[in-house]
């Protein structure tokens, strides 16, 4: 969807998120079946043993058709607890892994960096996304918003396989 210049996209409010529960948006809605394979995927137990529980709030509405990547981090900008979002768009229909777009959603504003002190980061920023396969989407959340781990480590390890999406951890 495209909208006419000048105008705004405005998204629907996410309400009712858990701090724990890990958000999955569908912004495509080209391909019904893969999408229920990604809920089933997301709604699984997880962790080594399958031991812990699904925590994650999906949201399917068409509101969301064709969103961007930025549109998506502007939406849900005001969730302070939030540290990472997953996207299931076109390439996610498409790809045999189902592989989710992860957005980080905390950054730094290069513009407010001192370059004396920060130039390695203003040179170098952290990545801002990744791919995960709907099985990955608990790990990376939790890690992330408990801080055991840095959204750009599941970045590398995204980037060090072959087809550049993360694996469950």
């Amino acid at each position: 969807m495209t909208m006419p210049e000048g105008l705004e996209r405005v998204l629907p409010e996410i309400v009712g998120r858990d701090m724990f529960d890990a958000l999955v948006i569908r912004t495509d809605f080209s391909d019904d079946e893969s999408w229920n394979a990604v809920v089933g995927e997301v709604r699984r137990p997880w962790g080594p043993d399958g031991e812990f529980p699904a925590s994650v709030q999906v949201v399917d509405a068409r509101a969301w058709s064709g969103a961007t990547a930025d549109e998506v981090l502007a939406a849900v900008d005001e969730d302070e607890y939030l540290s990472v979002v997953f996207l299931a768009d076109r390439h996610t229909m498409q790809s045999p892994r189902r592989a989710l777009l992860a957005l980080t959603t905390v950054w730094e504003d290069d513009g407010d960096l001192d370059p004396v002190y920060y130039q390695e980061l203003i040179e170098s920023p952290e990545p801002r996304e990744f791919r995960a396969a709907p099985a990955a989407v608990h790990s990376v959340h939790v890690n992330v918003t408990l801080g055991n781990m840095g959204f750009a480590e599941f970045a590398v390890a995204a980037s060090a396989e072959s087809d550049q999406v993360l694996r469950p951890v």
